[in-house]
């Protein structure tokens, strides 16, 4: 039998389709059955490519006898957190007041007004370290509900209200200046793991967004322990397991402070994120790793990510299968000694085991090895190296592919768009700018549709039924701006114009403060707001960014003054957690540089606009084609000079003098 999932376009919930409970998709007609029933509503939220969310499905979701007690005691509902990050967002900000803790699978029970009374995450189906078994919490919960309900109630309510008191008065508190900027270098330089690269311990994520700020301070002030932080860090992952060394693409993080082993999963928005960095520390060093490592996770995303609509996927899985049937963390991706010999013979498999640093005991499970570039101290024979690596990845293309998450995300989608839009400028791909091109143009035909207003997720070309959140219209406007700067053609600001809009009117509180959800959406137990990064941009400074470069194409008042109130936050936060608020320390780099506006009269790809693209002046904007096109506003106004392509440089609509000559422009821009 399949439950009520069959029929939506959530990979994640189509897995738990053909699954004995009965599930539920989150909507006021699963709340109105627990109020009939008075039963509670267990809420499960989890995502296609977390392991232990198939972990659980296996142990519990797929026991007739556990599915037959949850079908009779709750109403269950099942949630995709990337479909629906306001409703995650919300239950868990509860799950880590109440517990310290949090992650996914997310276990909730609600009310049936939707007040949450218990919380946990992942329960095994047999009571171990501790913890008890799911049943065992269900039955908890059932005797609860039941003996003592004005409990449950009362716990209920004040939960909300605690939640309810958490706003963020964090508008209005100035702008974020040379002060802020330095002590958030200050705190960051004490955090830097100085041995291995990185901030803090174990598991150890991509810093993408403190790697954009700390290139940008370094652009604007000479710092030179920021470029470094930045540059011994992005080699220190490239080197490490967690970078695919046969196939590029980054998997999720580290669950070691020396990058060795990975959580295999590999997902959109990081290779987006760290493709644009490492094209970025090109940019800023012209560094060759960082050149390699950016065009090969480029192509990863074209290759392994990329939908028949154009669009890019969410998510490859952690798990594949591996030779016996069974399915296996990381099958896909490990080697052993044996296995290097069975495919290069005993001289290559050696030299491949000294070079991709696999050990007889190996550095992964039961004496597999993450494959890693470890030795930087000796010469390797590049020729040798690229005939094995090939070898390998023709041997690993016969393996069970890990399964793949085909929802098209709009807020990852505008992340892509951007780095590959940049990436092809910087490496002469044009193939790459057509990519990102007609990612832009899904967003637009079948995301934006008639309405200018982004629907969050697209499967086959299918719109999903959930509203775009905050990181929707920041990211997406921040896409549009790149192909813009890249492209010269001026539609993409006007629908990046479009997009903020909407921030403008739905998203903006007092004071400048920024909400997750527009005013007119669902509305959960509080409205959910967070100017924090987690593994993107916090939709908050991501619309701040947006909204300064779009102010910077337009000398639109509103726009800059939007972005101004937004960035209070960074004032606050950027000294005191500076790792968490990376995206919103890089945009006050930029509006402390002006940001600068850069015009190009001449032809879109010639050596001026590519010199512009290639300026290190922080979240400067770059405008080209032919002069007085209404399409760019930068454009008005600004002949070449004696017939030749010219540039000027602005700051604030206040120009230095034309130039004609690249080198120049280059200087200006901190080329």
């Amino acid at each position: 039998m399949s439950n009520r999932l069959a029929q939506v376009t959530s990979p994640y919930l189509l897995q738990h389709a053909d699954n004995p409970v009965d599930w539920w998709p989150w909507s006021p007609e699963a709340f109105e059955e627990a109020r009939s029933r008075n039963v509670p509503v267990l809420l499960s939220v989890g995502y296609a490519s977390c392991h232990w969310c198939h972990v659980m499905a296996h142990e519990s979701f797929e026991d007739e006898q556990v599915a037959a007690y949850l079908n009779a005691h709750f109403v269950p509902v099942k949630v995709d957190r990337e479909e629906r990050p306001d409703v995650d967002a919300v239950y868990m900000e509860a799950v880590q007041a109440a517990t310290g803790q949090g992650g996914w699978p997310m276990t909730v029970f609600l009310t049936a007004d939707a007040e949450p009374f218990y919380f946990g995450t992942y329960f095994p189906p047999e009571p171990r370290h501790g913890m008890p078994s799911f049943r065992q919490v269900l039955e908890g919960v059932v005797s609860a509900w039941t003996d003592r309900p004005d409990e449950v109630n009362e716990v209920a309510g004040r939960i909300v209200r605690e939640l309810a008191g958490r706003s963020l008065a964090h508008g209005g508190e100035g702008l974020p200046g040379e002060p802020e900027l330095a002590q958030a270098l200050l705190g960051l330089s004490r955090e830097y793991d100085g041995k291995h690269g990185g901030f803090g311990g174990a598991p150890k994520f991509p810093p993408s967004m403190t790697i954009e700020f700390l290139l940008r301070h370094h652009a604007r002030t000479g710092a030179e322990g920021a470029l470094q932080m930045a540059a011994d860090t992005c080699e220190a992952m490239a080197r490490g397991g967690m970078y695919d060394q046969l196939a590029g693409g980054f998997a999720r993080y580290s669950v070691d402070r020396e990058w060795v082993v990975p959580h295999f999963e590999k997902m959109l928005y990081d290779n987006a994120l760290l493709c644009r960095v490492y094209a970025h520390l090109w940019r800023a060093t012209g560094s060759e790793l960082a050149r390699r490592v950016a065009l090969e996770t480029a192509d990863f995303m074209v290759r392994e990510l990329r939908t028949a609509e154009g669009g890019f996927a969410s998510a490859l899985d952690a798990d594949s299968e591996d030779g016996g049937g069974k399915h296996v963390e990381g099958a896909y991706y490990v080697w052993t000694p044996a296995q290097l010999r069975e495919v290069l013979g005993e001289e290559d498999a050696a030299f491949a085991a000294e070079h991709f640093g696999v050990t007889e005991a190996g550095t992964f499970e039961e004496g597999a090895s993450v494959l890693q570039l470890p030795r930087t101290d000796v010469a390797v024979d590049a020729d040798r190296a690229a005939d094995v690596r090939a070898r390998l990845l023709a041997a690993r293309e016969e393996r069970a592919r890990p399964g793949r998450d085909d929802k098209v995300v709009a807020a990852w989608n505008g992340l892509a768009i951007a780095a590959l839009a940049e990436t092809g400028a910087y490496f002469d791909r044009p193939d790459l700018i057509e990519r990102a091109t007609e990612a832009a143009d899904l967003l637009v035909r079948v995301h934006m549709g008639d309405v200018a207003r982004l629907a969050r997720t697209s499967k086959d070309g299918r719109t999903g039924d959930n509203a775009g959140v905050l990181e929707d219209y920041g990211d997406v406007a921040e896409g549009f701006l790149a192909l813009a700067a890249v492209t010269g053609e001026g539609v993409w600001l006007e629908f990046a114009g479009f997009l903020l809009d909407i921030v403008l009117q739905h998203f903006t509180g007092e004071g400048g403060q920024l909400y997750d959800t527009a005013d007119d959406a669902e509305q959960l137990i509080r409205r959910p707001q967070d100017p924090t990064d987690s593994a993107t941009p916090a939709g908050w400074t991501s619309a701040a960014g947006a909204l300064l470069s779009y102010a910077a194409y337009t000398g639109s008042e509103a726009h800059r003054a939007a972005a101004e109130d937004a960035l209070g936050v960074v004032k606050a936060l950027g000294p005191r957690v500076p790792r968490f608020i990376g995206w919103g320390l890089a945009v006050a780099e930029a509006l402390l540089d002006g940001p600068r506006e850069v015009a190009v009269s001449g032809p879109v790809g010639g050596e001026l606009h590519r010199t512009a693209l290639l300026g290190r002046a922080p979240g400067a904007v770059v405008a080209a084609g032919a002069t007085g096109g209404t399409e760019f506003p930068l454009l008005m106004d600004r002949p070449t000079v004696d017939g030749a392509p010219t540039a000027y440089v602005c700051r604030h609509f206040v120009c230095d003098a034309p130039t004609t000559d690249a080198q120049e422009l280059a200087r200006k821009l901190g080329g």
